[in-house]
């Protein structure tokens, strides 16, 4: 007879039917999830959005030359809400249409990577020379505008120049992704318009070699630079070195007073030209590099300036004294000479480098780094450093001046007299070379081919011309070098009285 189930038995398979759905769903719901999961990613990372390298993040924008949150901006000036202040690209066609739509967009952010280029700032304001054109794909095109040769109105003006229609086209340069970074820029200066603020990576210029000028600037330069270093280091090694080989001779000839003064000044000129150097190759170096050699010039060539102004005062003071057998070796007229030139080089230089970074702009203040944003040393800071160089020629014309009315009212001539008018003489030629060279260094400023090119020339033949003036010219120092490299001992027929009335005897 059958038993009939009992509830206890139903309900119980029931229950497991019912747990086995809901794991099937649960597994269903686990799947579907994970897939929406992996898709999520591709769906939101469109691989035909446009990537744009924005400046700062895109809650921020560019105030007062620094990134600040846009809600944080006082909306009142521009009476619009902080929303509405964050930049939005507006993109160009290459035929000039204006608000070209893409699909959508990508920000890339952070300031563009240069390695060793510079970066250079652009502001694109109404009326501005400079203009930014942003493509559909992502490229910036930088156009500089001659505001005194268009007719036309500021827009349509852009338009034919974005469509390549105009027949004058002006400067323009391209920047790929990755090379540039834009922004919105406000300010709190209301005379100041709102504007797009970007920075570029400084543009690769093709190199040419059979230009004329790229082998002037670029490859002649240089090496006369380096010629120029070789040649007063010569200098400065004979003046510095050469009463150490000469042991055989009592007197310092060379490294007198006048002696150390040259090889101070010798060793400033082969700093200058040193920087100078560094100067020529702005692409290659970054901004902040450039500053220092501009800085390492310009206080190099004032203190050779100021070392020459010793040497004159030193010449002018011992004529008019009336004991004129004084000492020429005194190492404690040195020091208060040395004391004169690097004091007032490190006070003029503090002053120059102070005014361009604080008072040359009227930004100055307000850079988040002292580096940023200064490529070289401005006018301020210039004529800071050149305008003392201007009194000391003056002054250094004065020494000259005097110092030869007295030596032609002179009858008769000692031993010293006779050196110190060798020593007026190398320091008359010395401040010529000097003052010419430095004179052809301010007209090249004039953005004259010409002048460039001569300054080129001057600079190539200072260095040669002190070696002359020094060395070659000098007989006493001439007869030092033969003793001490090319002889290994006295000659028999003189001897040591002769030799010093040969030197004190021969032409200064």
């Amino acid at each position: 007879m059958l038993q009939p189930s009992s509830p206890t038995t139903s309900s119980s398979s029931s229950s497991r039917k019912l747990m086995a759905l809901l794991l099937v769903q649960l597994l269903a719901t686990l799947a579907v999830g994970s897939v929406a999961t992996s898709t999520a990613p591709q769906k939101n990372s469109n691989p035909y959005a446009v990537r744009i390298n924005k400046c700062c993040e895109k809650f921020e924008v560019m105030y007062d030359g620094k990134c600040t949150v846009a809600d944080t901006i006082n909306a009142s000036k521009y009476d619009c809400r902080w929303v509405y202040a964050l930049w939005v690209p507006e993109f160009t066609g290459r035929n000039g249409e204006q608000n070209v739509q893409v699909e959508s967009v990508k920000y890339i952010i952070g300031a563009p990577d240069c390695g060793s280029m510079q970066k250079w700032p652009i502001f694109h304001y109404e009326k501005s020379e400079d203009k930014l054109i942003l493509f559909p794909d992502g490229k910036v095109r930088h156009l500089i505008l001659d505001p005194h040769a268009r007719d036309e109105p500021e827009d349509e003006w852009n338009h034919l120049y974005v469509a390549g229609i105009h027949t004058e086209a002006p400067f323009q340069y391209d920047y790929e992704q990755g090379q540039y970074c834009l922004d919105k820029a406000l300010s709190s200066n209301e005379k100041q318009p709102e504007g797009i603020f970007a920075t570029v990576c400084s543009p690769e210029k093709a190199i040419r070699w059979t230009d004329t000028d790229f082998l002037l600037r670029k490859i002649i330069n240089p090496i006369c630079h380096g010629m120029a270093i070789a040649i007063l280091l010569v200098v400065a090694i004979i003046y510095f070195v050469l009463p150490t080989l000469s042991f055989y001779i009592t007197p310092s000839i060379c490294r007198d007073l006048v002696g150390n003064i040259v090889t101070s000044i010798t060793v400033c000129l082969i700093i200058s030209q040193a920087a100078d150097l560094v100067r020529i190759f702005t692409e290659f170096s970054s901004h902040v590099s450039f500053v220092v050699a501009d800085s390492f010039f310009y206080i190099s060539l004032l203190a050779a300036f100021f070392w020459l102004n010793s040497m004159g005062y030193y010449i002018w003071k011992t004529f008019r004294a009336r004991n004129v057998f004084l000492r020429v070796t005194d190492g404690r007229k040195y020091c208060w000479y040395s004391g004169y030139a690097w004091g007032a080089t490190a006070t003029m230089a503090s002053v120059a480098i102070f005014s361009h970074f604080f008072l040359d702009g009227p930004n100055a203040k307000k850079s988040s780094s002292i580096f940023e944003d200064q490529d070289n040393i401005g006018w301020l800071g210039i004529a800071v450093f050149f305008t003392p160089i201007a009194f000391i020629i003056l002054v250094n014309i004065f020494f000259y001046v005097t110092t030869m009315k007295f030596i032609n009212r002179m009858n008769t001539y000692g031993r010293i007299h006779h050196k110190l008018k060798g020593n007026f003489v190398m320091f008359s030629l010395i401040f010529l070379v000097m003052s010419i060279s430095w004179l052809f260094l301010i007209l090249s400023w004039l953005h004259y081919d010409a002048l460039l090119y001569t300054h080129i020339v001057v600079n190539a033949l200072q260095a040669p011309f002190i070696l002359y003036i020094c060395v070659l010219r000098q007989k006493h120092v001439t007869f030092l070098l033969k003793k001490s490299c090319c002889y290994n001992e006295p000659p028999q027929t003189s001897d040591w009285g002769d030799e010093m009335t040969y030197m004190n005897g021969g032409d200064y």
